[in-house]
């Protein structure tokens, strides 16, 4: 009997990279000899926000989210025997990423590439980074000539390239709605080509359209994102036709990548998360008119450290065992025509398009970055409100927490630790690579990116003169901060009373009572020192504290020690949060305490949350912090609780 005839599957590939060039260089021939297809490159916090590791605020950072890439040859050691004109690049980056393929582009010449022929993808979504991620440099304007620039020079000279990446992904992991992933999403790439427009001839302008691709998230309410899925690809066809005219249906196509939510994977029973990756990736390749074009998974202990590459074999084998061992690409479309699923999509649809009007309302996606950023932190917060009420389930942590010990979090190895030698390694040949460099190839490579960021030439050409050069990250980035000036994003926390008491009655009259002990309002500062972009949670408790009554001073991300130390001083603040998801919590809080103490300021309690192990949470009680927070502790109001305790100084006396 003859087998039936098989779609193509579609990429495999693994989020990663780590430590270093080489180490991250050993992962992924590793990975790409397990039977991944295609290479998706994490980037460290430094290089994301364009500091070489050697700054200031690289301290702690180098190299634990992603691999730190300084200059030339750190690319060349990423990429050492992968010859990138046969491989399928996705590098997430955004502020930087003019820069990111510069080296990538230099470093193919040196493999004797033909560039034209290079594929790939550079996430280069600067919006989502204002609303959730954090790694933005400059102003929205510039950030997207910057954009455009890349877009209009790989339509030129990288025909197979994927210019952006428009990124829902991190969106949803800050707590949108299926309406607000697919209008905010919408009108980013909208914003992008409506600026796209004048910089390309209007007879390549379609094709440009069809290289814009996206990249989204699936929770674990799969039907809906199943639905919603659809929705995109039919509101982006709509969009594609009538704003822009694009007649050919292939330029229309709606691309998109995904990772399945990671939001949603619990410290508690984490080999829960197995099942829930593998229904969340169901709703990205179920239906073929809507299925994704690559997938990579988290691991099933991300909630708890990184992954180790086993880890990441156990995800990659769910997508291979998906795609090779059941019939699933076997048949056309399972919901063409379904009722259900046709009413969820229009559903869907209708509150997307009443999104987009209000934002079009406000001169497009530039416009109203913070009344997105405002309503994603609303709509986390009914999130984590559901979730503590018990409205959302979430099994083994607010249901069904009793259980068994997991055999797979036995050990000393559970987890995957960064190499602490690792940033020594990295500073070492940092320090070499400017020593042997040609300093006034250098100097002029810079002053010709200057110029061209000065005068709106297209900024890719010198940016690659650049990486031949050897500039390093941070000297690039130091010239685009120069032109451009930087940015500080809205927090999305109003400071204001709030009005929102539900459920909050007895805290808020807790923190009357404390307050009038102190003498006046009870003030807490919620601070993110280092790089780390990822304030959902820093924002939600600030929020929330705020809605207790407190007085709240959060100022948003990427602050010093010393910065933070400073504000505590300065405000007078009767307690101290710190927030940091990008493991870097050790040094950084070691930093925060050592100034505290330096200044005569240890009265102040301090708190930490972020994803730290229980042998590092001793480690910071021993410096003195009074309370560590992971993901497990869900419940915000207890965490309230603990801060009035803390502070309340008729307990103090107590004691």
């Amino acid at each position: 009997m003859p087998q039936p005839q098989k779609d193509r599957p579609w990429l495999f590939r693994t989020y990663a990279g780590h430590s270093t060039a080489a180490a991250s260089n050993a992962l992924y021939r590793g990975n790409l000899a397990k039977g991944q297809t295609g290479l998706s490159v994490a980037f460290d916090l430094p290089t994301q926000t364009g500091y070489d590791s050697d700054h200031v605020l690289a301290k702690g950072e180098v190299g634990k989210v992603g691999v730190p890439v300084s200059h030339l040859g750190d690319m060349r050691a990423l990429f050492n025997n992968i010859p990138l004109d046969q491989m399928n690049t996705s590098m997430t980056i955004n502020a930087t990423a003019p820069w990111l393929l510069s080296l990538y582009i230099a470093v193919a010449e040196e493999q004797g590439a033909d560039i034209s022929a290079l594929q790939g993808t550079v996430q280069n979504d600067i919006i989502k980074e204002y609303l959730s991620r954090g790694t933005y440099i400059c102003p929205p304007e510039p950030s997207l000539r910057m954009i455009t620039d890349v877009a209009a020079y790989t339509r030129e000279h990288l025909p197979k390239w994927n210019p952006m990446n428009v990124c829902s992904y991190h969106l949803q992991e800050v707590g949108a709605t299926p309406e607000e992933e697919l209008a905010f999403a919408l009108a980013t790439a909208t914003a992008v080509l409506d600026d796209l427009k004048d910089k390309v001839p209007a007879a390549h302008f379609p094709a440009m359209v069809g290289r814009i691709s996206f990249f989204v998230n699936a929770g674990i309410r799969f039907v809906t994102e199943l639905c919603k899925m659809r929705a995109f690809v039919e509101l982006w066809d709509e969009i594609c036709a009538n704003r822009y005219g694009v007649e050919d249906a292939k330029y229309r196509r709606f691309r998109y990548g995904v990772q399945v939510n990671s939001l949603g994977l619990t410290e508690q029973q984490p080999e829960n998360n197995v099942y829930r990756i593998l229904l969340e990736t169901l709703a990205v390749t179920l239906s073929k008119n809507a299925r994704a074009r690559a997938v990579q998974l988290p691991a099933w202990n991300e909630a708890l450290g990184l992954p180790r590459p086993w880890d990441q074999q156990w995800s990659l084998r769910m997508q291979q065992i998906l795609a090779y061992e059941t019939d699933l690409l076997e048949f056309d479309d399972l919901f063409d025509g379904n009722p259900a699923i046709d009413r969820k999509v229009n559903e869907l649809k209708d509150g997307a398009r009443a999104e987009l009007a209000q934002i079009d309302g406000m001169g497009g996606a530039v416009g109203a970055i913070a009344y997105m950023k405002s309503r994603l932190v609303e709509s986390n917060a009914a999130r984590i409100g559901g979730i503590e009420k018990g409205d959302t389930t979430v099994v083994g942590v607010n249901k069904w927490q009793a259980g068994e010990p997991s055999p797979l979090t036995a050990g000393d190895d559970a987890i995957m630790v960064s190499d602490p030698k690792a940033e020594a390694d990295q500073l070492r040949r940092l320090k070499a690579w400017k020593a042997n460099r040609d300093d006034a190839a250098v100097k002029d490579a810079l002053t010709a990116l200057h110029n061209a960021a000065k005068d709106g030439s297209n900024i890719m050409p010198p940016s690659i003169e650049c990486a031949r050069a050897g500039v390093t990250t941070g000297e690039w980035s130091d010239v685009i901060r120069s032109v451009f000036g930087q940015y500080r994003a809205p927090t999305g926390v109003s400071s204001n009373p709030s009005n929102r008491t539900e459920g909050l009655e007895d805290l808020r009259e807790q923190v009357d009572l404390v307050s009038t002990a102190l003498g006046r309002r009870l003030k807490f500062l919620v601070g993110k020192p280092g790089l780390d972009g990822h304030s959902n949670g820093a924002e939600q408790i600030a929020a929330r504290a705020r809605d207790c009554g407190m007085d709240i001073d959060y100022e948003g991300i990427r602050l010093t020690p010393e910065e933070i130390v400073t504000a505590a001083q300065n405000g007078d603040v009767h307690v101290i949060g710190l927030s940091i998801l990008s493991g870097s919590h050790i040094p950084l809080v070691r930093d925060v305490m050592t100034r505290l103490r330096a200044e005569g300021m240890t009265h102040i309690p301090v708190i930490a949350g972020g994803i730290i192990p229980d042998e590092d949470a001793d480690e910071l009680r021993a410096m003195g912090v009074a309370r560590v927070y992971t993901p497990k502790d869900f419940e915000l109001n207890k965490i309230m609780d603990d801060i009035v305790t803390l502070v309340d100084p008729r307990s103090v006396a107590a004691e």
